[in-house]
């Protein structure tokens, strides 16, 4: 027989357990925000509170700013979830993970052409960043080791690059000490080449960085051409500075889109390579790969062998613990759609991009600073002066939830100003329909509010601004 203190305390647990979150005292307090409580709150309160605050945030669907995956199949969601709780570089405890990890390499490897060889050397870091970190330190340490073996000084290294490159590389030459010598750009010209690098180039320089796919316009350096330069260099000058392509964005679109296009490790001196999988590889944040042309591209000073998570393994990393869900998920990817369904979707992609680009080129409103040739997406300002600039209507398509940023080129361009719209997997050509004629609307209301305001400023009103 059930004690009647059983009964009660079951019904108490019952009748709490169906109470509504909303009418939890919980939610009468405020949200600790700079310190711990002293005492906590059932699990549904913390959940509930936490939950409606970063309603706030923007909808990642809406979001064109960004390159970063905002969508995967449920599979992968699973995937990503049953490996939260392994530690990626605890290759004793998880050594499968880690034999799908070098699975990745060995695929992008030879996705970028490098060398036959049995077995392709590179990391999975947390994103490009890590990643260029990682490149740009090779670079240096196999410059200083060759200058060592040369007997000649190794204090003085630089580095060549575009101002079209990440805000990383910037991050770089401060924290590794390597002096940054930046090419100039101007309107109309957003990438480098052959030409620039010449100029600046030395005995002391590590490595030349290009980009395919600019942050800016989506567009690529001449890496073919700088390629021919410095083997040209290197023939006449014995000095072998290597490339380093900042693959971020375009590592793979290229592939897939444009096979013809010689970026990777076809060219002779194109040493490292690094790839966001979080962008076009299509997993969430964050995610990114390293992968070298050859063993010989690492220094082994950089190597460090530790043994303290169980047998002896070696690591190449700036970051050291992480989740190992992000790099299954990249090969979940990269077997459930192959070649094929990578082609497929990013040429779907290209092709939304196109269609938007040419919808906006044709309302005759704007002016195209880039066209989608390389990469999804277009940049484009203002035509003529509508008395409302980019800014004001970057904001004014937030009230439509579209976060379409408005920036300003690099140094040396900063007087042009650009929108940016970003196409991702799951922004189809209906999507693309609706951001246009919220665009237009846009447009509209801000045309609307500038001729209120000059009809204010005849009568003598003092009217100062439209938002």
């Amino acid at each position: 027989m059930i004690s009647e203190k059983v009964k009660t305390d079951k019904t108490k647990r019952m009748y709490s357990g169906h109470i509504s979150t909303y009418s939890d005292r919980y939610m009468e307090k405020e949200i600790p925000k700079y310190e711990m409580p002293k005492e906590g709150m059932p699990a549904n309160a913390a959940y509930q509170l936490i939950h409606d605050e970063l309603n706030l945030d923007g909808n990642p669907s809406l979001n064109l700013a960004s390159f970063v995956t905002t969508w995967m199949e449920p599979e992968a969601d699973r995937l990503i979830i049953e490996s939260l709780n392994k530690n990626f570089i605890d290759h004793d405890e998880y050594p499968q993970t880690e034999v799908i990890h070098q699975r990745v390499v060995n695929m992008l490897g030879r996705l970028f052409n490098a060398p036959p060889q049995k077995t392709f050397l590179g990391t999975a870091t947390i994103g490009s960043s890590e990643a260029v970190m990682l490149g740009g330190l090779s670079h240096k340490f196999s410059w200083r080791n060759r200058r060592k073996k040369q007997k000649k000084p190794y204090d003085k290294p630089n580095m060549v690059m575009g101002e079209n490159t990440h805000t990383v590389w910037h991050k770089f030459a401060r924290y590794f000490d390597v002096e940054p010598r930046f090419i100039a750009l101007k309107p109309g010209k957003y990438t480098i080449n052959a030409k620039d690098v010449e100029k600046l180039i030395d005995e002391n320089t590590i490595c030349v960085v290009t980009t395919i796919g600019t942050t800016f316009t989506g567009e690529a350096d001449d890496i073919e051409g700088i390629n021919k330069l410095l083997l040209k260099v290197k023939k006449q000058k014995k000095w072998d500075i290597g490339i380093h392509v900042d693959g971020a964005s375009g590592a793979f679109i290229a592939p897939f889109v444009h096979k013809d296009l010689k970026w990777d490790f076809r060219l002779e001196q194109v040493k490292t390579i690094n790839a966001s999988g979080h962008k076009y590889g299509l997993v969430y944040p964050g995610l990114g790969w390293l992968i070298f042309r050859d063993k010989a591209d690492l220094p082994d000073d950089l190597v460090f062998k530790v043994n303290y998570l169980g047998g002896e393994m070696p690591t190449y990393t700036l970051n050291f613990s992480r989740g190992g869900g992000m790099v299954i998920a990249q090969y979940y990817n990269l077997i459930r759609m192959g070649k094929a369904g990578y082609t497929r979707i990013m040429k779907n992609m290209m092709s939304t991009a196109q269609y938007l680009g040419g919808k906006i080129k044709n309302s005759g409103k704007f002016v195209m600073q880039s066209t989608p040739k390389l990469m999804p997406l277009v940049t484009f300002q203002l035509k003529g002066k509508p008395g409302f600039t980019e800014y004001d209507l970057s904001d004014k398509l937030r009230e439509h939830g579209w976060i379409a940023p408005a920036y300003s080129m690099p140094p040396n361009a900063e007087s042009v100003v650009v929108l940016r719209v970003v196409m991702k997997e799951n922004f189809s050509r209906d999507m693309a329909d609706i951001f246009f004629q919220n665009l237009m609307d846009a447009y509209d209301a801000l045309s609307k509010k500038v001729k209120k305001v000059r009809k204010l400023e005849k009568k003598g009103s003092r009217v100062q601004g439209i938002c």
